[in-house]
C-alpha cells in the first residue's frame, strides 16, 4: 500500500482520539462497565502507535523495523500526555487521568510487543 494510506488512516485515527477525549463527557454514551474508559484509551493507543509505525516504516523505507517503532511508540506516548492536559485546560467536563496515560502506555506498549512478535514470525519489510 502506498504510503498516502498509512498517512490517512494514522491521521484520522489521530483525529477521532482528539475527538473522543476532547467532547464534552455528558455526550458520550454512559455504560456501566468497570475501568472500560482504560480499555478504550489502551485501545486508541494500540491502534495510532501500528498505524503510525506502519507509515514511518513506509516512509523511511528501511528493513530496519526498531526506529519506526521507537519513533511511533514516544510520539503515542507524548500525544497521549498532551490529550490529557488539553482535557484539563480546554474542557469543562473533562479532566486528566494519570490513569489514562497509564492506560495509553498499556496500548502503545502493547502495539510495540505485537509488531515485534510479528516481526520475528512474518516479515514486515514487505508492508
Amino acid at each position: 500500500m502506498p504510503k498516502q494510506f498509512y498517512f490517512w488512516a494514522a491521521l484520522t485515527w489521530t483525529g477521532l482520539i482528539v475527538f473522543f477525549c476532547l467532547i464534552k463527557s455528558s455526550d458520550i454514551p454512559a455504560i456501566q462497565i468497570t475501568n472500560l474508559d482504560k480499555v478504550v484509551h489502551s485501545f486508541f493507543h494500540l491502534v495510532f502507535t501500528s498505524l503510525w509505525f506502519f507509515f514511518f516504516k513506509k516512509q523511511i523505507n528501511s528493513s530496519d523495523v526498531f526506529k519506526p517503532l521507537v519513533v511511533s511508540f514516544i510520539i503515542s506516548i507524548f500525544f497521549g500526555i498532551a490529550i490529557e492536559i488539553a482535557q484539563t485546560l480546554f474542557t469543562t467536563t473533562r479532566k486528566g487521568d494519570l490513569f489514562d496515560v497509564l492506560a495509553n502506555l498499556s496500548g502503545a506498549t502493547l502495539a510495540v510487543c505485537i509488531i515485534l512478535f510479528f516481526n520475528k514470525y512474518t516479515n514486515l519489510n514487505k508492508v
